[in-house]
């Protein structure tokens, strides 16, 4: 998506006007921004309009990136970023993003839209180990694993090579659970 059809409160438009050109349907609303009505809205818009929230040397993560790849149609209410860099970095308060320090390797992080995304095994891996450690919906993961084609296969490869990780017993568990379920469902 070229940049010139992506509009951000303030830059080239006051959150006014767009909001005016959204009521007059020219504008429809992705995620922090604006877009022309007859744009398809991808990938690469949906992480253009939270670029501006993720602090340099991050990359959104978690239920962003989910979205990002396509999970929902309705971002996020709290965007999540990791640390994509080898130092670490002054921890960044804010109510609208939540900081995880816990560092990703390059092949971790994919650019899209000139916005640094985890990829989609990356984000399942993550969403799957923080449901196995704390607990609570799966909807996020549910919904990543539907949307990206082969994904919950290679998920499940991936939480099979690894050893010794805090949660990997729950996490090889959900992971088969959600396998069955979306195995019923496309029968």
């Amino acid at each position: 998506m070229h940049p010139a059809l992506f509009y951000r409160p303030g830059e080239r438009l006051s959150l006014a006007e767009l909001g005016a050109a959204r009521l007059d349907g020219h504008v429809v609303e992705v995620g922090e921004g604006f877009m022309p009505t007859d744009t398809v809205e991808s990938a690469a818009a949906r992480a253009r309009s939270i670029g501006m929230l993720l602090p340099p040397q991050t990359a959104a993560s978690g239920p962003s990136a989910a979205w990002v790849h396509g999970a929902r149609d309705s971002p996020p209410v709290v965007h999540h970023v990791t640390r994509c860099s080898a130092s670490r970095l002054r921890a960044h308060s804010s109510a609208r993003v939540v900081y995880h320090d816990g560092g990703l390797s390059p092949d971790a992080v994919q650019q899209i839209g000139g916005i640094p995304v985890t990829t989609p095994l990356a984000t399942a891996t993550t969403l799957l180990f923080e449901l196995a450690l704390a607990g609570g919906d799966d909807s996020w993961l549910r919904d990543l694993l539907r949307v990206v084609p082969g994904l919950a296969a290679a998920t499940t490869a991936h939480v099979d090579s690894l050893h010794r990780r805090p949660g990997i017993r729950a996490a090889r568990g959900i992971i088969a659970e959600l396998r069955a379920d979306q195995e019923v469902v496309t029968r």
